[in-house]
C-alpha cells in the first residue's frame, strides 16, 4: 500500500540505527520483532555478538559495513511487511503512525476513502468495499459488520474499534435497507426473496423488541447473513 505512512517514511529510524558501530546489529533485531521476522533477529544479535566478540580485532570493520549493508537491504522487505493489513494497523497502536494521536474518531459511515486508507491504515481493497456498501444504501452499526460484510479480519477490526463510531440518520435509513426487518410483515419479508422459514423467525424474535442492528438480528435470530442478504 504505498501511501501508508510508514511507506512514506522511506527510510525507517531503525536503518540509520544499524549504522552504530557495535550496536547497529541490535537495529535488525528490532526490525525483525516489528514484523515477526525471526531470520532477521538472528542476524540482527549474530552481528552485534561477534561485533563485541571481535571489538578489537581488524574483522570489526567488515562486520560493521555488512550489517549497514543488510540493513538497507532488509529496509523495502521491511516495508513491505508494516504495510500489510495486519501489521500497519500493530504498528498505529504502538504509537507510530497518525491514529494514535488522533482525538477524533472516524466515522465508518461518513469518512472518505482517504480517511479509511490513511487514518485507519485500511488496505485500499477494504476501503473500496466499505464504499461501495455506503453508495447502495448500507449504513454501518456495528464493527462486527466490517467482519461480516466487509471481510476484514477480526483481529484487524478490534484493533481499530476504539478509534471508529457509525453515525447515520435514522428516518433516512428507516424505510431501506436492514431497519426493514422491523417494519415488514411476513408477507413483505417475503417478497423481497426471504424464504418462508427466515421471514417467520425474523417476525417472531422481533416481538421480543426491534433489531438494533445488523448483528444484533444475526445473533437474535441465529441466521446466517446470506438467509437475508437480499434485505440488507
Amino acid at each position: 500500500m504505498s501511501k501508508d505512512p510508514l511507506s512514506l517514511e522511506r527510510t525507517p529510524n531503525w536503518v540509520w540505527y544499524s549504522m552504530i558501530p557495535g550496536l547497529g546489529g541490535l537495529a535488525i533485531a528490532y526490525a525483525g520483532k516489528k514484523t515477526n521476522t525471526t531470520s532477521w533477529i538472528v542476524i540482527g544479535l549474530g552481528m552485534t555478538g561477534f561485533t563485541l566478540f571481535l571489538a578489537e580485532t581488524s574483522l570489526m570493520f567488515p562486520i560493521w559495513v555488512a550489517q549497514i549493508g543488510l540493513a538497507w537491504y532488509f529496509k523495502k522487505g521491511f516495508l513491505d511487511k508494516m504495510s500489510s493489513p495486519e501489521l500497519t494497523v500493530q504498528a498505529n497502536f504502538n504509537g507510530s503512525t497518525s491514529i494514535s494521536k488522533k482525538k477524533v474518531k472516524i466515522d465508518i459511515n461518513k469518512c472518505s476513502k482517504n480517511d479509511l486508507v490513511q487514518e485507519l491504515n485500511l488496505p485500499i481493497v477494504y476501503a473500496n468495499d466499505i464504499e461501495a456498501l455506503r453508495n447502495e444504501g448500507y449504513i454501518f452499526t456495528d464493527p462486527e459488520e466490517l467482519s461480516d460484510m466487509v471481510g476484514i479480519p477480526e483481529t484487524t477490526v478490534q484493533r481499530i474499534a476504539n478509534f471508529i463510531v457509525f453515525g447515520y440518520d435514522y428516518k433516512q435509513e428507516s424505510d431501506f435497507s436492514w431497519r426493514r426487518l422491523n417494519s415488514y410483515s411476513l408477507e413483505e419479508l417475503m417478497t423481497v426473496g426471504l424464504q418462508k422459514e427466515v421471514a417467520q423467525k425474523i417476525v417472531n424474535e422481533r416481538k421480543r423488541g426491534e433489531y438494533k442492528s445488523v448483528i444484533d438480528v444475526k445473533r437474535r435470530t441465529q441466521l446466517p447473513l446470506a438467509t437475508y442478504r437480499q434485505i440488507i
